[in-house]
């Protein structure tokens, strides 16, 4: 494993929203997902207070497209124990879902392994394997998408994506470039919206002054394509929203753009609304 840096000020920024409850919510740390030959890859599960494991609970994936050894490297610990993905995952279970936080080796690979193991120890872990989720923002979200691939070995029930990088579609290659130059993993390089389950609810959050080069374009492109084909597919333009608003900007707007996101998952997998916020 390499060798950790100083932790990074990035990695203690917090999502600039609350919800009753978050900060105790329950977590079991360290259960081990995938063992390789060279370490024992973990995931963290933030459950829902009373929870009991007969009663097995909707949950959401919070994926990772970056090798978590560079994020060390770089930022001084995994992704997983950034504040924002933690705060992600707290968020999650105050909706009523488990939010499942990972490391990773190869994260095309270990995304999947993730969810094949929340699909084979759902009793014990108390998760609906019938009802999971996944989030994923920025150059995250390539390695996301490949859980909707119609061939995809593990279905998803729905999917939310935060100022993403997303398909290449119509001879471009805007997420090839930027893959190129930030190393995130795009397995779904030549794929096609078409290539997605058209079943598959998805929520996009857009923030219209993103810098990233083209990423908005990627969206763009993706979300018309969806509706060309009647894609189950949920929108929010957050026009004054800049990369990582969610926490980067402290504004009404930035609330209520997280607080739909999780009404979404409480809809398609509670079949609920969103809680009270709690400032």
């Amino acid at each position: 494993m390499a060798e950790a840096a100083e932790r990074h000020e990035t990695t203690r920024k917090p999502v600039l929203y609350r919800l009753r409850g978050m900060k105790t919510a329950p977590v079991r740390r360290g259960i081990i997902y995938r063992t390789t030959a060279s370490q024992a890859l973990t995931l963290d599960l933030y459950s829902p207070r009373k929870t009991t494991m007969r009663a097995r609970r909707p949950a959401v994936v919070f994926v990772i497209g970056y090798a978590d050894a560079g994020a060390r490297q770089r930022l001084g610990c995994a992704f997983k124990d950034m504040e924002c993905y933690i705060n992600w995952a707290q968020l999650a279970a105050a909706s009523g879902l488990v939010g499942v936080t990972y490391e990773n080796e190869d994260p095309a690979a270990d995304v999947h392994a993730v969810l094949a193991y929340l699909h084979e120890h759902a009793a014990e872990l108390g998760i609906d394997a019938e009802r999971i989720g996944i989030w994923a923002c920025s150059g995250n979200a390539p390695v996301a998408l490949s859980t909707l691939l119609r061939d995809a070995r593990t279905k998803v029930a729905c999917a939310a994506f935060c100022y993403s990088l997303m398909l290449d579609v119509r001879g471009t290659q805007f997420v090839a470039d930027a893959a190129n130059v930030f190393g995130f993993a795009n397995p779904c390089a030549g794929k096609t919206v078409a290539d997605l389950a058209p079943e598959t609810p998805i929520f996009i959050a857009r923030a219209g002054k993103d810098a990233v080069a083209h990423l908005n374009d990627t969206i763009d492109a993706f979300v018309a394509a969806a509706l060309e084909q009647n894609q189950p597919i949920a929108l929010v333009n957050y026009d004054e929203g800049v990369h990582s608003f969610d926490l980067e900007q402290d504004t009404e707007m930035t609330r209520e753009t997280i607080a739909r996101i999780l009404a979404f998952f409480r809809f398609n997998l509670l079949g609920a609304t969103s809680p009270t916020e709690v400032r």
